[in-house]
Protein backbone atom coordinates (compact mmCIF):
# COMPACT_ATOMS: atom_id res chain seq x y z
CA UNK A 1 0.00 0.00 0.00
CA UNK A 2 1.68 3.39 -0.66
CA UNK A 3 1.26 6.70 0.24
CA UNK A 4 -0.82 7.99 -2.82
CA UNK A 5 -3.08 5.07 -2.21
CA UNK A 6 -3.69 5.86 1.40
CA UNK A 7 -4.60 9.01 0.62
CA UNK A 8 -6.85 8.51 -1.60
CA UNK A 9 -8.78 6.21 0.57
CA UNK A 10 -8.86 8.63 3.30
CA UNK A 11 -10.18 11.31 0.99
CA UNK A 12 -12.53 8.56 0.31
CA UNK A 13 -13.37 7.96 3.77
CA UNK A 14 -13.40 11.61 4.59
CA UNK A 15 -15.96 12.68 1.68
CA UNK A 16 -18.34 9.73 2.66
CA UNK A 17 -18.82 10.60 6.29
CA UNK A 18 -19.54 14.53 5.47
CA UNK A 19 -23.53 14.91 4.80
CA UNK A 20 -24.36 17.18 2.34
CA UNK A 21 -26.50 19.65 4.58
CA UNK A 22 -23.13 20.15 6.52
CA UNK A 23 -21.32 21.78 4.49
CA UNK A 24 -24.23 24.14 3.24
CA UNK A 25 -25.21 21.78 0.14
CA UNK A 26 -28.79 20.32 -0.87
CA UNK A 27 -29.56 17.05 0.09
CA UNK A 28 -30.56 16.81 -3.84
CA UNK A 29 -32.91 13.76 -2.99
CA UNK A 30 -31.74 9.56 -3.37
CA UNK A 31 -28.15 9.05 -3.13
CA UNK A 32 -25.75 5.75 -3.15
CA UNK A 33 -23.85 7.00 0.07
CA UNK A 34 -24.95 9.62 2.44
CA UNK A 35 -21.87 11.70 2.00
CA UNK A 36 -20.45 14.30 -0.31
CA UNK A 37 -19.99 13.55 -4.12
CA UNK A 38 -16.67 13.72 -5.85
CA UNK A 39 -18.26 16.77 -7.94
CA UNK A 40 -19.77 18.55 -4.81
CA UNK A 41 -15.84 18.05 -3.08
CA UNK A 42 -14.79 19.55 -6.36
CA UNK A 43 -16.91 22.51 -6.02
CA UNK A 44 -16.39 23.21 -2.36
CA UNK A 45 -12.06 22.86 -2.71
CA UNK A 46 -11.93 25.13 -5.86
CA UNK A 47 -10.69 21.67 -7.82
CA UNK A 48 -11.23 19.90 -10.30
CA UNK A 49 -13.81 16.86 -10.67
CA UNK A 50 -11.09 15.01 -12.95
CA UNK A 51 -8.11 15.79 -10.30
CA UNK A 52 -10.45 14.84 -7.33
CA UNK A 53 -11.04 11.37 -9.16
CA UNK A 54 -7.32 10.97 -9.53
CA UNK A 55 -6.50 11.55 -6.22
CA UNK A 56 -8.73 9.39 -5.09
CA UNK A 57 -7.75 7.11 -7.34
CA UNK A 58 -3.61 7.52 -6.50
CA UNK A 59 -3.17 8.52 -10.27
CA UNK A 60 -2.33 12.35 -8.61
CA UNK A 61 1.04 12.28 -7.02
CA UNK A 62 2.28 15.58 -4.43
CA UNK A 63 -0.62 17.89 -4.60
CA UNK A 64 0.24 21.10 -3.41
CA UNK A 65 -0.25 22.12 0.27
CA UNK A 66 -3.02 24.91 -0.96
CA UNK A 67 -4.57 22.13 -2.45
CA UNK A 68 -4.57 20.21 0.90
CA UNK A 69 -5.89 22.83 2.31
CA UNK A 70 -8.58 23.62 0.29
CA UNK A 71 -9.60 19.81 0.95
CA UNK A 72 -9.06 20.01 4.67
CA UNK A 73 -11.54 22.83 4.40
CA UNK A 74 -14.01 21.18 2.21
CA UNK A 75 -14.15 18.10 4.14
CA UNK A 76 -14.25 20.21 7.92
CA UNK A 77 -11.13 18.47 9.02
CA UNK A 78 -10.31 18.85 12.70
CA UNK A 79 -6.58 19.75 12.93
CA UNK A 80 -5.17 16.74 13.76
CA UNK A 81 -6.83 15.34 10.27
CA UNK A 82 -5.65 18.22 8.71
CA UNK A 83 -2.02 17.35 9.98
CA UNK A 84 -2.68 13.53 8.99
CA UNK A 85 -4.21 15.04 5.12
CA UNK A 86 -0.99 16.39 4.94
CA UNK A 87 1.56 13.44 5.95
CA UNK A 88 -0.48 11.15 3.21
CA UNK A 89 -0.02 13.42 0.68
CA UNK A 90 4.15 14.03 1.66
CA UNK A 91 3.81 17.64 2.69
CA UNK A 92 5.54 19.22 5.37
CA UNK A 93 3.39 19.89 8.29
CA UNK A 94 2.18 23.38 8.89
CA UNK A 95 4.71 23.99 11.85
CA UNK A 96 3.70 25.90 14.64
CA UNK A 97 6.10 29.10 13.50
CA UNK A 98 4.01 29.35 9.98
CA UNK A 99 0.77 31.50 9.42
CA UNK A 100 -1.64 28.57 9.11
CA UNK A 101 -4.70 28.56 6.54
CA UNK A 102 -6.82 26.28 8.33
CA UNK A 103 -10.50 26.72 9.38
CA UNK A 104 -11.57 24.27 12.19
CA UNK A 105 -14.40 22.69 11.77
CA UNK A 106 -15.96 24.68 14.17
CA UNK A 107 -15.44 28.13 12.54
CA UNK A 108 -16.64 26.76 9.51
CA UNK A 109 -19.61 24.82 10.51
CA UNK A 110 -20.28 28.46 11.93
CA UNK A 111 -19.89 30.29 8.62
CA UNK A 112 -21.50 28.14 7.04
CA UNK A 113 -25.28 28.72 9.07
CA UNK A 114 -24.77 32.83 8.76
CA UNK A 115 -25.81 32.31 4.80
CA UNK A 116 -27.62 36.01 5.20
CA UNK A 117 -24.22 38.00 6.27
CA UNK A 118 -21.52 38.66 3.50
CA UNK A 119 -18.12 37.06 5.44
CA UNK A 120 -14.95 36.44 4.32
CA UNK A 121 -12.06 34.86 6.40
CA UNK A 122 -8.11 35.78 6.34
CA UNK A 123 -5.12 34.80 8.00
CA UNK A 124 -2.78 36.58 10.45
CA UNK A 125 -1.31 37.84 7.33
CA UNK A 126 -4.80 38.82 5.58
CA UNK A 127 -4.31 36.82 3.13
CA UNK A 128 -8.08 35.55 2.03
CA UNK A 129 -9.08 31.76 2.94
CA UNK A 130 -12.72 31.78 2.32
CA UNK A 131 -15.85 33.84 1.78
CA UNK A 132 -19.49 32.50 1.38
CA UNK A 133 -21.53 33.11 -1.42
CA UNK A 134 -23.00 36.52 -0.42
CA UNK A 135 -19.91 38.00 -0.35
CA UNK A 136 -19.12 36.81 -3.87
CA UNK A 137 -22.51 37.99 -4.70
CA UNK A 138 -21.42 41.47 -2.94
CA UNK A 139 -17.66 42.01 -4.48
CA UNK A 140 -17.34 39.42 -7.11
CA UNK A 141 -15.38 36.73 -7.12
CA UNK A 142 -11.96 37.10 -5.94
CA UNK A 143 -8.49 36.53 -7.57
CA UNK A 144 -7.74 33.04 -8.89
CA UNK A 145 -4.22 33.49 -8.10
CA UNK A 146 -2.44 33.58 -4.66
CA UNK A 147 -0.13 35.50 -3.25
CA UNK A 148 -0.56 39.41 -3.36
CA UNK A 149 -3.73 38.94 -5.03
CA UNK A 150 -5.51 37.70 -2.23
CA UNK A 151 -4.18 40.14 0.16
CA UNK A 152 -6.43 42.17 2.15
CA UNK A 153 -3.22 44.60 3.33
CA UNK A 154 -1.97 44.49 -0.80
CA UNK A 155 -5.60 45.73 -1.47
CA UNK A 156 -5.53 48.38 1.23
CA UNK A 157 -2.20 49.99 0.28
CA UNK A 158 -1.26 48.99 -3.48
CA UNK A 159 -4.14 47.47 -5.70
CA UNK A 160 -7.35 46.17 -4.97
CA UNK A 161 -9.08 43.61 -7.29
CA UNK A 162 -10.42 44.69 -10.68
CA UNK A 163 -13.49 45.73 -10.33
CA UNK A 164 -13.31 45.69 -6.49
CA UNK A 165 -16.13 48.15 -4.82
CA UNK A 166 -14.55 50.45 -1.78
CA UNK A 167 -15.99 48.60 0.95
CA UNK A 168 -12.95 47.90 2.54
CA UNK A 169 -11.74 51.18 2.87
CA UNK A 170 -8.25 52.97 2.83
CA UNK A 171 -8.91 55.17 5.55
CA UNK A 172 -5.62 55.97 8.07
CA UNK A 173 -7.39 54.22 11.17
CA UNK A 174 -8.33 51.36 8.84
CA UNK A 175 -4.43 50.93 7.61
CA UNK A 176 -3.06 51.57 10.84
CA UNK A 177 -4.64 48.77 12.11
CA UNK A 178 -3.29 46.23 9.41
CA UNK A 179 0.16 47.81 10.00
CA UNK A 180 -0.56 46.51 13.61
CA UNK A 181 -1.44 43.40 12.85
CA UNK A 182 1.17 42.83 10.10
CA UNK A 183 3.79 43.42 13.27
CA UNK A 184 2.16 41.61 15.57
CA UNK A 185 2.16 38.45 13.13
CA UNK A 186 5.94 38.87 12.30
CA UNK A 187 6.41 38.87 15.88
CA UNK A 188 4.66 35.22 16.34
CA UNK A 189 5.62 34.16 13.25
CA UNK A 190 9.57 35.38 12.26
CA UNK A 191 10.22 32.57 10.31
CA UNK A 192 7.40 32.29 7.91
CA UNK A 193 9.01 33.49 4.37
CA UNK A 194 5.82 34.52 3.19
CA UNK A 195 5.11 36.78 5.60
CA UNK A 196 8.15 38.17 5.52
CA UNK A 197 7.69 38.57 1.56
CA UNK A 198 4.90 40.00 2.22
CA UNK A 199 6.30 43.08 4.41
CA UNK A 200 9.22 43.47 1.75
CA UNK A 201 6.82 44.01 -1.31
CA UNK A 202 4.35 46.18 0.71
CA UNK A 203 7.53 48.31 1.83
CA UNK A 204 8.66 48.80 -1.55
CA UNK A 205 5.41 49.44 -3.39
CA UNK A 206 3.81 52.01 -1.13
CA UNK A 207 5.53 54.81 0.73
CA UNK A 208 2.30 54.94 3.20
CA UNK A 209 2.91 51.53 4.45
CA UNK A 210 6.11 52.27 5.04
CA UNK A 211 5.38 55.38 6.99
CA UNK A 212 3.33 53.65 8.85
CA UNK A 213 5.41 50.55 9.64
CA UNK A 214 8.49 52.91 11.05
CA UNK A 215 6.61 54.76 12.96
CA UNK A 216 5.53 52.14 15.29
CA UNK A 217 1.90 53.24 14.79
CA UNK A 218 -0.44 51.02 17.21
CA UNK A 219 -4.13 50.66 15.56
CA UNK A 220 -6.98 48.95 16.32
CA UNK A 221 -9.66 47.35 14.23
CA UNK A 222 -12.98 50.07 14.60
CA UNK A 223 -16.38 49.02 13.11
CA UNK A 224 -17.22 50.73 9.34
CA UNK A 225 -20.06 51.44 7.96
CA UNK A 226 -19.67 51.70 3.87
CA UNK A 227 -21.86 51.98 0.75
CA UNK A 228 -21.11 49.74 -2.36
CA UNK A 229 -23.06 50.46 -5.47
CA UNK A 230 -23.77 47.29 -6.88
CA UNK A 231 -24.85 46.60 -10.70
CA UNK A 232 -27.62 44.48 -10.03
CA UNK A 233 -29.42 45.48 -6.93
CA UNK A 234 -27.90 49.42 -6.34
CA UNK A 235 -26.50 50.96 -3.66
CA UNK A 236 -26.44 49.32 -0.05
CA UNK A 237 -25.06 50.70 3.13
CA UNK A 238 -23.42 47.90 5.41
CA UNK A 239 -21.82 48.06 8.47
CA UNK A 240 -18.32 46.25 8.67
CA UNK A 241 -17.01 44.50 11.67
CA UNK A 242 -13.41 42.07 12.38
CA UNK A 243 -13.89 39.49 14.49
CA UNK A 244 -11.23 37.03 15.69
CA UNK A 245 -11.04 33.24 15.82
CA UNK A 246 -8.31 33.75 18.51
CA UNK A 247 -7.00 29.70 18.58
CA UNK A 248 -6.73 29.58 14.88
CA UNK A 249 -5.36 32.91 14.59
CA UNK A 250 -8.08 33.89 12.02
CA UNK A 251 -9.77 37.21 11.07
CA UNK A 252 -13.40 37.47 10.20
CA UNK A 253 -15.01 40.30 8.12
CA UNK A 254 -18.87 40.86 8.29
CA UNK A 255 -21.12 43.08 6.78
CA UNK A 256 -24.18 43.41 8.40
CA UNK A 257 -27.10 46.29 8.21
CA UNK A 258 -30.11 46.91 10.48
CA UNK A 259 -33.50 44.52 10.18
CA UNK A 260 -36.17 46.60 8.18
CA UNK A 261 -34.08 48.77 6.50
CA UNK A 262 -33.64 49.07 2.29
CA UNK A 263 -30.15 47.73 2.12
CA UNK A 264 -31.66 44.61 3.96
CA UNK A 265 -34.18 44.67 0.99
CA UNK A 266 -31.24 44.58 -1.26
CA UNK A 267 -29.21 42.51 0.83
CA UNK A 268 -31.89 39.52 0.75
CA UNK A 269 -32.16 39.96 -3.28
CA UNK A 270 -28.86 40.05 -3.81
CA UNK A 271 -28.89 36.56 -2.09
CA UNK A 272 -31.12 35.38 -4.65
CA UNK A 273 -29.88 37.04 -7.28
CA UNK A 274 -25.91 35.66 -6.55
CA UNK A 275 -23.59 36.53 -8.54
CA UNK A 276 -24.47 35.33 -12.30
CA UNK A 277 -23.83 37.73 -14.59
CA UNK A 278 -23.02 40.46 -12.93
CA UNK A 279 -21.19 43.45 -14.41
CA UNK A 280 -18.25 44.63 -11.74
CA UNK A 281 -18.93 46.98 -9.14
CA UNK A 282 -17.43 50.32 -8.10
Amino acid sequence: MTGTTDLGRALHAWRDRTRPAEVGLPGDGPRRAPGLRREELAQLAGLSVDYVVRLEQGRATNPSPQVLSALARALRLTTAERDHLFVLAGQAVPGAGQVSDHVPAGVQRLLDRLTGTPLSVYDAAWNLITWNPLWAALFGDPPTSRGLARNAVWWSFVEPPAGYPQAVGRETGHRAAFVSDLRAASARYPTDAGLAALVAALRDRSTDFVALWDSGVVGTHEPLTKTVRHAAVGELTLDCDILAALGADLRIMAFSVPEGSETAERLRLLEVVGNQELAPRG
